[in-house]
């Protein structure tokens, strides 16, 4: 059916969400559709603006996750009631922990029923459900509300640290008849939701006066420093003070893989010796090891650039905290540091690249390995070299084994072309991140999936051909969750980590109007992969792996503990 005309001089709310957005810049939606808000998708498509269709909710806020993070400005994703709303709560309170900016439009039943739990249809107070997840959430209990609802949801998504914004709009709100002319004047467009904010003097002088002393600093950027889009003063930065850097995955390319002043392929002597650190969008969480002795020194002094200050002191003292976004106080401290350049002592550089010389020639030995069947090295080694010759490609990474070596042997060279499970090592985010990319930015996307990541949202491979993406996925297949030789201690089912043996997940690329190619050397996954790209069509490709290659739970095998009972 089609989305009927409100009357003559009147309004609804279906179409009030609909401009609030448009009037803001969002041309975008992710989500799926159904009772109360399938009339809002097609006003919104109706309107110009896309809408996206997914085959589940969290991949749907998945991607508009991803892309908050590619645009800085809030994805939208759209959901039904309870089961739809919790569903799309898994990815909206993933954006929340990785400060992707992210709106969760949600639908929701009639709140006398609701509050009175009368048994309504899809009953929830899904407002009080997404609280404890969002950094905020809001509910809209009349149309003419919603102007104002949309600018608080898009102010918050966006200003100071970015995060997930819950937006609820019971159906009846939706549904509810305004004058159209009244109507136009509650909304607005939001000037200036992320502000600049400068750093104090004496905050900089601070700063700069630690890193003077240092005889081992080093720069750790994270994805923030990604996410602020200040690449030219970043990279100005990293190669004015000469201080070696070591980038988060998925900063990774913000200054090139292959810059002389990285020390990725040193990270452990890198964070085990420095004395002074400068974290640049990065957060001393456990990815850092919290700050804690080790991997850092007992002595290490931090220099931290965020826009949060309760992030300061977190886990370790922060002995010159910067407090404002990053390109405005990179671009003062540049200022600065011209005038009084600081000086890297070449015991220390000389010191990080023998170990760098040392760990690249191990890595290229491992890379050359021609093992048979294949493992993971010798797979990831043909995707290394393709990408090679494609830096314009998005790289989108997920799994055990297959995101660990993947991050260390896939050189980017060019900012936020890798999206990968973050901060909370999620997995499932592979097709909705992959097809934000492809959606936001218009370029190729490969996605580097484990065999059991991709079963989170392969099923969203659907989608990914109804909108004739180009998007690549490379399932990489042991045949199980971190490997598939596992044997079940008794009776007959698998093992809990074995999956099926001689899975065949091109088939469903076959099935949707995709690509398939099923691999088991070197030479055809080149020939597959260079293929898929050129046709820039949907292709899965199924890269069968040695069933015993992988680790248990790849880097993070310490935080997986062992039954005594069984002897680990």
């Amino acid at each position: 059916m089609n989305i009927q005309s409100a009357p003559e001089g009147l309004t609804d709310g279906f179409h009030l969400v609909v401009d609030a957005l448009k009037l803001n810049g969002i041309d975008t939606i992710y989500g799926l559709v159904g009772i109360p808000i399938t009339d809002l998708a097609r006003v919104a498509q109706a309107s110009g603006i896309r809408f996206i269709g997914f085959r589940h909710e969290t991949s749907a806020g998945n991607a508009a996750a991803a892309a908050g993070f590619l645009t800085r400005k809030p994805g939208i994703c759209l959901t039904v009631s309870a089961p739809g709303f919790l569903n799309g709560l898994v990815a909206l309170a993933n954006a929340t922990t990785n400060c992707f900016p992210m709106i969760q439009i949600s639908g929701s039943s009639e709140r006398a029923l609701v509050d009175l739990q009368r048994g309504a249809y899809e009953e929830l107070d899904q407002l009080s459900a997404a609280r404890p997840f969002a950094k905020a959430a809001y509910r809209i209990s009349r149309a003419e509300d919603i102007g104002l609802g949309v600018a608080r949801a898009i102010r918050a998504a966006v200003s100071g640290r970015p995060g997930g914004v819950y937006l609820d709009i019971p159906g009846a709100v939706l549904a509810q008849a305004l004058d159209a002319t009244a109507a136009a004047s509650t909304l607005w467009r939001v000037v200036d939701p992320a502000p600049r904010q400068l750093p104090a003097p004496e905050a900089v002088e601070r700063a700069l006066d630690l890193l003077a002393t240092a005889r081992r600093p080093l720069i750790v950027l994270g994805k923030g420093a990604a996410y602020a889009q200040a690449d030219t003063v970043i990279r100005r930065f990293v190669e004015t003070t000469r201080i070696p850097f070591l980038p988060m995955s998925m900063a990774k390319g913000l200054v090139p893989d292959t810059h002389p002043q990285s020390v990725a392929a040193a990270r452990s002597l890198a964070l085990s010796r420095a004395d002074v650190v400068m974290l640049i969008g990065a957060r001393l969480n456990w990815l850092l090891g919290n700050g804690e002795s080790p991997p850092w020194s007992a002595d290490v002094k931090f220099v931290q650039v965020d826009v949060q200050t309760c992030e300061f002191d977190s886990n370790r003292p922060i002995a010159a905290p910067l407090a404002g976004d990053i390109g405005s106080v990179l671009s003062v401290l540049l200022d600065r540091i011209i005038t009084q350049p600081l000086a890297v002592p070449t015991a220390w550089t000389d010191e990080l690249a023998e170990r760098k010389a040392r760990n690249d020639t191990a890595m290229r030995e491992r890379l050359a390995e021609d093992a048979h069947p294949m493992r993971f090295y010798s797979a990831l080694r043909v995707i290394r070299e393709v990408l090679a010759q494609h830096p314009e490609v998005y790289v989108v990474n997920e799994g055990a084994n297959a995101l660990d070596i993947a991050r260390n042997v896939i050189d980017m060279q060019m900012p936020r072309h890798r999206l990968d499970s973050g901060t909370w090592g999620v997995m499932g985010i592979g097709m909705g991140y992959a097809i934000a990319a492809a959606i936001e930015t218009g370029q190729p996307v490969i996605a580097i999936e484990g065999d059991s990541a991709f079963g989170f949202s392969g099923m969203e491979f659907e989608t990914i051909c109804r909108y004739r993406l180009p998007i690549t996925v490379v399932v990489l297949n042991n045949g199980g969750v971190y490997r598939g030789d596992e044997v079940a201690a008794s009776g007959t089912d698998p093992a809990p980590t074995v999956l099926s043996a001689h899975a065949h997940h091109e088939k469903i690329a076959e099935a949707f109007g995709g690509k398939g190619y099923h691999v088991i050397t070197p030479v055809q996954l080149e020939s597959a992969l260079v293929d898929a790209l050129a046709s820039g069509t949907p292709a899965i490709i199924d890269c069968v792996l040695d069933p015993a290659a992988g680790v248990e739970s790849g880097h993070l095998t310490a935080l997986n503990p062992k039954s005594a009972a069984a002897g680990g």
